[in-house]
């Protein structure tokens, strides 16, 4: 898989999962992730992860089309979803399975953190 093909799927996969955290979370956490989100500060929350994901989106897919910028936007998918994977992994040692979504999403970063890194050692970033 080419680096730029890599950084499009990846910024393309991520922008649902942003808009579900954050567009409207007291409908869409609650569907998917089976909690109440409620009052400003929870919302908060979910508003500012939404704004987190979409940042990383818009740079991957600004870096798909500038070879420049891709090597940097490739270290920022590895450690965002070696990151995301490691707090979930940490969560299940410590408080126990998640349901289905978020073992989905773990299984998604585990591949998109491998594929990361399978993309920069290639280019001999990583040793």
């Amino acid at each position: 898989m080419t680096d730029r093909m890599l950084l499009l799927l990846a910024a393309l996969g991520l922008v649902p999962i942003a808009l579900s955290y954050g567009l409207v979370p007291s409908v869409t956490v609650t569907y998917l992730l089976g909690f109440p989100v409620e009052g400003a500060n929870q919302t908060h929350v979910f508003r500012a992860i939404m704004g987190l994901y979409l940042a990383n989106a818009v740079f991957w897919l600004i870096s798909a089309g500038k070879p420049e910028l891709q090597r940097p936007a490739l270290w920022v998918l590895f450690l965002f979803m070696v990151g995301l994977a490691a707090g979930r992994a940490l969560s299940i040692i410590l408080d126990g399975m998640p349901g289905f979504v978020l073992l989905f999403y773990l299984v998604a970063e585990l591949v998109f953190g491998v594929l990361a890194f399978v993309s920069l050692r290639r280019n001999d970033e990583i040793t």
